[in-house]
């Protein structure tokens, strides 16, 4: 069952914001998983001696884990405060 969200979406919204980066995320993970084990396959039913299915995995394994990486330890969900809300230099 997909997940229901109590009030309407709203990308500034931090809580929506997290849960929208996390399931991109999974999604990223299952076309990862269903795309190399369909080419993984593929190429060891055909005994193939394919060069580019290591270079494919490899890359999109490094893209993932950057992926990973910036949504559970980089990116800032906490709301907008008083000083970072755009004013620049403006006196207080």
């Amino acid at each position: 069952m997909p997940p229901r969200w109590p009030r309407k979406p709203d990308r500034t919204d931090p809580a929506f914001r997290k849960l929208d980066d996390r399931m991109n995320f999974a999604t990223h993970v299952a076309l990862f998983a269903a795309s190399n084990s369909g080419v993984w396959f593929v190429r060891t039913l055909q005994f193939q001696t394919w060069g580019w299915t290591v270079w494919l995995t490899g890359g999109w394994l490094t893209a993932l884990v950057l992926h990973g990486v910036y949504i559970f330890a980089i990116a800032d969900y906490s709301t907008a405060t008083e000083t970072t809300s755009g004013k620049g230099f403006a006196k207080k």
